[in-house]
């Protein structure tokens, strides 16, 4: 698996191989089984990983890559608006319920009054923790639809809410009351999921996509790695692998 933090890999990856990009944890787990089953049926895939949520785009847009695997489908939409991508996400992959965590609480009911919060800080999971926030009752929105902090309108415990990148979320732990945090990143860090105080619901819109370039949707690659993401072998791995932590969309 190659490890990339820029857009440099070419000269380094297999010249023949379909090249699927994922983010370092989970992502790239998975991946190395879906891997597996792909090449029983010929297909040999070159996993790039990458370490934050932007470069994957960019690398699939420019032709660097064949499809990747990391984000959901309003992450996507989003990048899609602000960045102008011509991308197509062709099947779901996994749901990674965003949860509420603390190294100082056991229990949400025990939060004080003016505690620090810290949250993903790009717009769609930042949109995501404040709905869960407000599932938990401390926040209210104006809002449904990709609300961000300016759209809370009641702050009932007058919570102190701290925009961080994603990847720092586990790391601020240490320094805030509770943290809204990725699963990729809780499994990435070495935290047990289990010790959530709160998750969002298997309902969740927020399932993981493979996204692919628009256009690309007939090609027989492709077909080959949607079979093989949705086969039994991948579906046993991830079950015993994140122990329900990370769920199986219908």
């Amino acid at each position: 698996m190659k490890k990339v933090a820029l857009i440099t890999f070419l000269s380094i990856s297999m010249a023949n191989a379909f090249k699927l990009g994922v983010t370092a944890g989970p992502h790239a787990m998975i991946a190395e089984e879906v891997a597996k089953v792909a090449k029983k049926e010929g297909l040999d895939i070159d996993i790039i990983e990458f370490n934050d949520f932007v470069l994957p785009n960019i690398a699939l847009n420019q032709g660097d890559l064949d499809a990747n695997s990391f984000q959901h489908q309003p992450f996507l939409e989003n990048q899609i608006k602000n960045r102008g991508f011509k991308l197509t996400a062709v099947n779901k992959t996994v749901l990674m319920p965003l949860g509420i965590y603390s190294k100082k609480l056991s229990n949400l009911k025990d939060i004080k009054e003016g505690a620090i919060v810290a949250i993903p800080n790009d717009p769609t999971n930042g949109a995501r923790a404040l709905l869960l926030l407000e599932k938990a009752g401390f926040i209210k929105l104006k809002t449904k639809d990709m609300p961000g902090i300016f759209d809370i309108t009641e702050n009932l415990k007058k919570l102190v809410i701290k925009e961080l990148d994603a990847p720092q979320l586990p790391r601020a732990l240490e320094d805030t009351d509770i943290a809204v945090i990725n699963t990729d990143w809780v499994i990435l860090a070495k935290l047990d999921p289990k010790t959530a105080l709160m998750t969002e619901a298997v309902d969740s819109p927020y399932v993981n996509v493979l996204v692919i370039r628009t256009g690309d949707q007939d090609r027989e690659d492709i077909r080959k790695l949607v079979q093989a993401y949705h086969s039994q072998e991948v579906k046993d791995f991830i079950d015993k692998k994140f122990a329900k932590a990370i769920l199986i969309p219908n």
